[in-house]
Parts: structure tokens; C-alpha cells; sequence
């Protein structure tokens, strides 16, 4: 279902969401199908080939209802613990008010502004300058921000961010993203436990004994057939919960943009944040899962085939033409700013150490003019 604008985006969400979910069930299968064959491998290790395929259908199909119940168990806790799962990663937690005033305020006035659910705060302790929203209903919303966002961006800018995670649930992009996670969750975890299940038991092509010739001419071949045909539906089940993630559009980023926009009334604010953002948004520890769902995702490969994220100046420049903002171009830190400053100015205080300053208005005094008191001062309460 193509999105070709807000509401259509939502309902196209929704409907990947359901499809998704269904897709999970069939790569278990895939995957239950893929262990049945390296289980009979394992047990007859000289048939032939169709007797490994004939013995894997009849196992999976026995298979089934556990799969399912599997999968179904999977969901469940994924749904309940996700958040708590994501917190364990990136060591963010709960703020009120009381501890953050000034985010939590504008966050709020947001909320209320366009009438939406109150969703968790969450501060985690990073350097990196990224933020990201999470949840799969009302009560489990949560927009969680770096400290690093915290001490480098403005009011305005810190504003926009949040607009931005908040148009990320409004639109449904936050449900889409977890369910994305948990399917190649399962997969990745159900293709480890069969490699690691097939070889740490010391597999041998061909080290069976057979009773007849047939047997002896067909029965290696076969199991390495397959043998060959387990891993590739194994390889292939697994690449296809990694393009789901991939094949997420990444429209999802320009339209949470417009809606911080739409929230907040200041493109410029936008455009400056993400400018601030920009290769800054590392999370040292967090997962390729975390980093899908925050504002900027500076890791790619194949030359950008494969980002989750548009680049920031493609998302900048769509805020410029349709927006009116300006993009002042890359933009330094605070801290950047304030390291060029000299650092030899001469420490003043009445307990320093350092000797007494001649007479005020030299080239360290912050003063225009003479003191009105003459002379020296010898001590913190006046001259002796």
C-alpha cells in the first residue's frame, strides 16, 4: 500500500504491522521446517534425498502447534517487556517533572497542544545527541532523550526533537519498528540455536552404515543435499527478517520532520537540531534495533542501500523547499565554542593563590574603569 500522506501513512503502517505478523509465522515455519531436516540428518545419515525431505514435512507438521505457541509466547513478552528490555541497554530511566522541568514541560505543552496521550519521559546518561520513542500502545509510549541532546541544544531546537519522536507514535511508526525487531528476534534466535544445536554435536556426512548399495550410492550425497538445503532456507529465513527492517520506508523520517513542524511552528529550530545531530548520535552499546528508531542513524552499508535513516542533508533540504526554513550549514557545539576561548586568564578570588592584580582596566580585567578604592588590595576585607 503506497503512503502518499499522513493518514495514508498511518493506515499504510497498520496494514505492515498485520503483515508483518503474519510473515513472522511463516519464517518460523521456515525455520522449524530448515531444523527438521538437519534433526533427520542427524539420526539417518546415509538416505536419500527425498526420504530426508518426506521425514522433515512429517516432523514439521508435528512441529507446528509448538512453533506456534512458541512464536505466540515471544510476542506476548516482547509486548509486556520491550520497554524494560530496551531500558537494560541503553540505561535509560523514568524523570518527572520535579527532575527535569524544562523537558518535561515542553513536552507536555506539546501533548496538549494536539491533544495526545502523555507519554513516559526517559533520560539515559550519553554523550551522543539522539532521542527515540517506543511503545506498542497508549500505556507504554515512551520518548527517551540523551543527556548530550540535554546540554547542546536550545529550547527551540530540544522542542522540535521532541515533536519529531511524537509524530513517530502519532503516525504509527513506533509499533511498526518494535514489530520489525521482534521478528528478527525470533529468527535470529531459533537459526543460532540450530547451528549451534547441528555442529556442536560433531556432525559427519557419511559416517552411518548402510544395508544395501542403493543406499551407499545415494546416502551421502543426500544428506549433504540436505544438509545444503537446511542452511539455505536458514540463510534465507534470516535475510528476510533483516530486509524487513530494511524494506521499512524511509519516508517515515521526512514525515516525522513535517510533523514536528506542524507541532512546534519553527522549521528553523528543525533544521538546526538535526544540523547539531548530525554525525553526533552514536550510542556506544545500543543495538542496530535502538538505533533504527532514533532521529539520526549515523551507521550504514553499501553505500547508503541499506541506511534506515535518509542523510541529514536530504531531510534538511526538504524542510528548506517545503517548509521555508534555512539551513545554516553544519553547526558547532557549545563546548566547541567555549574551548577556543583562551584558558590563561589569571584566577581571581580572595582566597587564591595568585598574586594581587595591578590596577584595574589592564587587558584580563573585566572592568571599564579604575576602582574607587586607591591603591592595592592586600586581603578578602580590605587593606590593613
Amino acid at each position: 500500500m503506497a503512503a502518499y500522506g499522513l493518514y495514508t501513512h498511518i493506515a499504510s503502517n497498520k496494514m505492515r504491522s498485520m503483515l508483518l505478523l503474519a510473515g513472522l509465522f511463516v519464517l518460523v515455519y521456515v525455520m522449524v521446517f530448515a531444523g527438521a531436516l538437519l534433526a533427520e540428518v542427524l539420526r539417518h545419515n546415509n538416505r536419500a534425498v527425498d526420504y530426508y525431505l518426506n521425514a522433515a514435512w512429517r516432523d514439521m507438521y508435528a512441529a507446528i502447534p509448538v512453533a506456534t505457541i512458541g512464536a505466540v509466547v515471544w510476542i506476548v513478552v516482547a509486548y509486556f517487556f520491550h520497554q524494560k528490555i530496551i531500558d537494560m541497554v541503553t540505561g535509560g530511566r523514568d524523570v518527572t517533572r520535579a527532575e527535569q522541568p524544562r523537558l518535561y514541560n515542553q513536552l507536555e505543552n506539546l501533548c496538549i497542544s494536539r491533544g495526545i496521550p502523555m507519554p513516559k519521559l526517559k533520560v539515559m546518561d550519553s554523550p551522543a545527541l539522539n532521542a527515540f520513542a517506543t511503545g506498542l500502545n497508549p500505556r507504554q509510549y515512551a520518548v527517551t532523550v540523551t543527556s548530550g541532546l540535554l546540554n547542546n541544544l536550545d529550547d527551540a531546537e530540544i522542542e522540535a526533537v521532541l515533536g519529531h519522536e511524537l509524530t513517530h507514535i502519532r503516525n504509527g511508526d513506533v509499533q511498526l519498528m518494535v514489530v520489525a525487531v521482534i521478528i528478527a528476534g525470533v529468527v535470529g534466535f531459533f537459526g543460532e540455536l540450530f547451528f549451534r544445536i547441528f555442529f556442536n554435536n560433531g556432525f559427519r556426512i557419511g559416517g552411518g552404515r548402510s544395508s544395501s548399495d542403493g543406499d551407499r550410492k545415494g546416502g551421502g550425497g543426500g544428506a549433504i543435499i540436505a544438509v545444503l538445503i537446511a542452511v539455505a532456507l536458514i540463510a534465507l529465513a534470516w535475510i528476510m527478517s533483516q530486509v524487513v527492517r530494511f524494506a521499512l520506508s524511509r519516508s517515515r523520517e521526512f514525515l516525522a520532520d513535517a510533523g514536528s513542524v506542524e507541532l512546534t511552528k519553527n522549521p528553523d529550530a528543525m533544521i538546526s537540531a538535526l544540523r547539531k545531530i548530525e554525525n553526533r548520535g552514536e550510542l556506544p552499546g545500543a543495538t542496530s534495533a535502538v538505533m533504527e528508531m532514533c532521529v539520526d542513524n549515523p551507521r550504514e552499508g553499501f553505500a547508503d542501500l541499506f541506511a534506515t535513516h535518509p542523510s541529514v542533508d536530504a531531510r534538511v533540504k526538504a524542510l528548506v523547499k517545503f517548509a521555508g526554513g534555512h539551513d545554516p550549514g553544519p553547526l558547532a557545539l557549545p563546548e566547541t565554542e567555549e574551548a577556543e576561548e583562551p584558558a590563561d586568564a589569571p584566577v581571581h578570588g580572595p582566597w587564591s593563590d595568585e598574586p594581587a592584580q595591578p590596577a584595574p582596566g589592564g587587558q584580563n580585567n573585566p572592568l571599564p574603569g579604575p576602582l574607587p578604592i586607591p591603591g592595592p588590595i592586600q586581603g578578602p576585607w580590605g587593606r590593613h
